[in-house]
């Protein structure tokens, strides 16, 4: 099998199947017993992430059990911040941490150029998984939306409204804005390396946009993923990309309607009979099980997968969760809705 008959490639050109390509978000990651093993391994977070080694089993353990169809690049998208020597951690219980960005002395503190030792190490990983990935299984790149790494970035941590950063964007426009340029610029960079290291597709993650009013969505989140895509075209002309703006609601639209965007993302809350009738009949569309749903199982479980795989005949779909699966979702859960769709029990 060559990899233009791999399912997941043939939904991004736009290809109806009976039984959709699956891949989860976050698949990689806690709820997996060797994960959690592999993980001890490193005495950190960010090295493990600078690990080929450990990248590379990582990514590819969720391909090993369930045999999905496309694997995703184990990584975070705090790599980028990390890239231009802005502090950054992980810290057990809090998540990530980081020194926050508040002013322009923070802000020039920053690298203007990559870390080229870090990013290497990264594009090693690939180089690996590609070695031991089988033409059926795609390969997924990826990296976070400059507004989300951005919130990161001026905050220190996660918030729950992203204040700080839309804040910073209110009272200090130029220097927000001189961060965003400066994420777009890396973000181009980084994902064209990935696509040379040899990835499949690339998916950017904008899982804050949905708290943006639609002026400043259009401004610090779909004009700078445009920048990015049209950048990277510019050094691979044969790029795809996939889009994950989580919470947008009826901005869907015009995310679908970027260049070169092959498929969009869709989080748990948004219809997906409405999302299909936002975008053309050729773009997939990718999700949207609830994380909770998967979690819970049960018949719950088994009406939410046949609910979606119901709604999205007749048009190219990726099966997938609105968002990332949770740590302590049982495995069976996993096999359970793999069963369904690929065998209907």
């Amino acid at each position: 099998m060559t990899k233009t008959d791999n399912k997941f490639l043939k939904a991004l050109n736009g290809e109806i199947s009976n039984i959709p390509p699956i891949w989860f978000m976050r698949q990689a990651g806690r709820y997996l017993p060797e994960y959690r093993e592999l993980r001890n391994q490193e005495k950190d977070f960010l090295s493990f992430c600078y690990n080929p080694k450990s990248v590379c089993k990582a990514t590819l353990q969720p391909i090993n059990r369930f045999s999905f169809d496309a694997a995703i690049l184990f990584s975070d998208i705090l790599v980028v911040p990390d890239f231009l020597n802005q502090y950054v951690s992980f810290e057990s219980g809090k998540g990530p941490v980081l020194k926050p960005i508040k002013n322009w002395d923070d802000f020039n503190n920053l690298s203007s150029d990559i870390n080229e030792s870090k990013i290497s190490v990264i594009y090693e990983a690939i180089d690996l998984i590609k070695s031991k990935l089988s033409n059926d299984t795609a390969l997924i790149g990826f990296c976070g939306a400059p507004w989300t790494v951005a919130t990161y970035m001026i905050a220190g941590h996660g918030t729950s409204d992203q204040a700080p950063a839309r804040c910073l964007a209110y009272n200090n426009v130029d220097l927000f804005s001189a961060l965003i340029d400066r994420l777009i610029t890396v973000s181009i960079e980084y994902l064209t390396g990935q696509f040379k290291a040899g990835v499949d597709v690339v998916q950017i993650f904008d899982s804050w946009a949905g708290v943006l009013p639609q002026h400043e969505f259009e401004k610090w989140s779909l004009i700078p993923i445009q920048k990015i895509i049209n950048g990277v075209k510019n050094n691979i002309p044969n790029a795809k990309f996939i889009v994950f703006a989580k919470g947008v609601g009826s901005k869907i639209k015009s995310i679908a309607e970027i260049d070169s965007v092959r498929a969009v993302g869709i989080d748990t809350a948004t219809d997906l009979v409405w999302a299909r009738s936002q975008v053309s009949s050729n773009l997939a569309l990718q999700g949207n099980l609830d994380p909770l749903v998967l979690l819970e199982g049960g018949n719950a479980l088994n009406d939410a997968v046949l609910t979606i795989l119901n709604e999205m005949k007749g048009h190219p779909h990726i099966f997938n969760l609105g968002h990332g699966i949770l740590p302590q979702t049982p495995i069976a859960h996993v096999d359970k809705v793999l069963s369904l769709i690929r065998n209907g029990i």
